[in-house]
């Protein structure tokens, strides 16, 4: 009964995946078509991007413009390391450690970003400080409402600091570490046995991912209402639609391919075929990204108000709400 089933099994399916020589000799025209296509998108993504580095650089000033260089920056970085992984698919593994690896320091840059906007860390609690922030957010306790609301102060926001900055570093010290332990086959994404190395590592990053996303999530939600006329809004959006793309949808697709729902194609088997769709996918999704952040990243703003601006003004609606009360 073996034997059966091994004889109706291409070997090639079995195989690792393909070299890029073998890609390209593959490729039929539509083939030559789609490929070139996404090369562009990813080459134009790239070009977008760099021209958007020019223009930060010279009308922000340090440290914001290398704040949002950073962040900017997430889409392309992917998008070409995207289009690397499709022509040379057995480079996938150091392709998406890199780009998991630079979005791990966006997350932090984000956090950054925000508490920069009100003028640093000194004028972020000069603002906050003792004012209570609501904690029950995604992803960890948005449905704990028994949470009490915690007064800002120097060391929650170094906590809160610390929180997304262990992702940052421990995501590159695992990553490394999963691709020496690549190299000398003992990681392997398939290998789901209790023995193997990627069903410890890859879950540990799991959770060190949901814990570096509250602290931002926490900051967000505190703080957007001041923020809405810099387009934080939007700019947090897209963060967090890069980290659903790059994370949860090559996740999905990945476990289809593993349980064998994305069909074998030679000279490709059902795990590099997954990942060949996943970066094509990706490529297309962030041009698109790369795109919308030129109408929110390419644009100076005017300084935001002070605390004592924003208390004159709600004064002054205060007052002319007691005056139509009056004359009512």
């Amino acid at each position: 009964m073996e034997e059966l089933l091994n004889s109706t099994v291409d070997p090639a399916c079995l195989q690792e995946p393909p070299l890029a020589v073998d890609v390209i000799k593959q490729l039929d025209v539509f083939g030559w078509c789609l490929y070139s296509v996404l090369t562009l998108m990813s080459c134009v993504s790239l070009l977008l991007y760099l021209d958007q580095c020019a223009y930060i650089y010279k009308k922000l000033s340090y440290p914001k413009k290398t704040t949002l260089i950073w962040i900017s920056g997430a889409a392309p970085v992917i998008a070409t390391m995207s289009c690397f992984g499709m022509w040379i698919p057995r480079a996938v593994m150091f392709t998406d450690m890199t780009s998991n690896c630079y979005f791990a320091v966006v997350v932090y840059k984000v956090l950054v970003l925000i508490i920069e906007e009100f003028g640093g860390s000194n004028a972020f609690l000069k603002r906050f400080s003792g004012k209570p922030f609501i904690i029950r957010t995604g992803p960890c306790c948005c449905y704990c409402l028994c949470l009490p609301r915690v007064p800002m102060s120097r060391r929650l926001l170094f906590f809160l600091k610390l929180g997304v900055l262990q992702y940052a570093i421990l995501k590159t010290i695992l990553s490394i570490l999963s691709i020496v332990l690549w190299t000398n086959g003992n990681f392997d994404v398939a290998d789901l046995e209790i023995t193997g190395t990627a069903i410890w590592i890859n879950p540990f990053i799991g959770v060190l991912t949901i814990i570096s996303l509250w602290p931002v999530a926490i900051i967000f939600m505190n703080t957007n209402s001041f923020l809405r006329d810099l387009n934080i809004v939007p700019k947090y959006a897209l963060y967090q639609l890069i980290l659903v793309l790059s994370q949860l949808q090559t996740s999905i697709i990945n476990i289809l391919a593993l349980d064998g729902t994305i069909a074998c194609a030679p000279p490709f088997s059902s795990q590099a075929r997954g990942s060949m769709l996943s970066q094509q996918m990706m490529i297309v999704e962030m041009f698109i990204i790369t795109v919308v952040n030129q109408r929110l990243y390419r644009r100076t703003y005017d300084k935001l108000p002070t605390e004592a601006h924003d208390n004159d003004k709600n004064a002054e609606v205060a007052l002319k709400t007691t005056l139509v009360e009056h004359d009512v």
